[in-house]
């Protein structure tokens, strides 16, 4: 059994399962997926379900009541993932914004010693394509502001594109991450820091999806500003991520 599992998480992604799936099971590696469907409407579950056929032993799917949010998504998948003895679980979106092919380089980092490697648009040789100004502006300034605030090395904290060794998700008491939209990334990677573990960045280039509709909404970015604020505040007054750990000594 191969080691390594792909957790992608949908809702309403008929126009592009079926390729990401296909071009992730022609990689060289043996990646296995997990595809986490929120009950999507157009019919994506019934989409994967019947490729199950084609990949029975490397086409996994959890199916949920409902859209509950990206974060939730990612943590039922880790579970999974945790249960069924996998080393390297990755996180990626199903729409080709983040290039299956750079799976194998996020593996490769972290087969080579980093806990945590993340797909990076904001290292050198790293890069967005077809985004307007304004939107590459707002990125990187959250970006920035995310390091200000959490002391985080990592240039991209929002990145989306991941990949966790199991000690990481093992350690983290992932019922004490709280953030469901885009601030659970930046949540994820704070944990990894403040339980140790290193992070390395991998440069990627981010393409903005050309088949369905963005999940991106005002209540996301607004939990990502104010979730930033809220994450800090908590550790100074010695909120933990480890398991079995309900505090720290303040400011850890």
């Amino acid at each position: 059994m191969t080691d390594k599992i792909v957790i992608i998480p949908t809702y309403n992604e008929k126009g592009n399962i079926s390729r990401i799936i296909q071009k992730v099971f022609s990689l060289d590696g043996d990646f296995h997926l997990l595809i986490v469907d929120d009950n999507s409407p157009d019919g994506t579950a019934g989409i994967v379900e019947r490729m199950q056929n084609e990949y029975p032993n490397q086409l996994n799917i959890l199916k949920r009541a409902g859209k509950l949010g990206l974060g939730t998504a990612y943590i039922d998948g880790f579970r999974w993932a945790l249960e069924n003895g996998y080393e390297y679980i990755f996180e990626m979106d199903a729409d080709f914004s983040h290039n299956p092919d750079d799976l194998i380089r996020l593996h490769k980092a972290c087969a080579d010693g980093a806990d945590m490697s993340v797909g990076s648009r904001y290292v050198k040789g790293g890069g967005v394509s077809n985004w307007p100004w304004d939107r590459v502006l707002l990125s990187r300034g959250a970006s920035i502001y995310v390091r200000l605030i959490t002391a985080l090395k990592v240039k991209d904290t929002t990145a989306g594109f991941v990949c966790y060794t199991s000690k990481v998700l093992e350690a983290i008491e992932l019922d004490r991450i709280q953030f469901v939209g885009y601030a659970f990334q930046i949540e994820m990677k704070y944990a990894t820091k403040k339980l140790g573990f290193s992070i390395a960045e991998v440069p990627i280039t981010f393409t903005d999806r050309e088949v369905g509709q963005s999940k991106m909404s005002g209540k996301i970015f607004k939990e990502a500003i104010f979730g930033v604020l809220i994450m800090r505040l908590q550790s100074f007054f010695g909120r933990s991520y480890r398991k079995d750990e309900g505090i720290v000594d303040a400011g850890e």
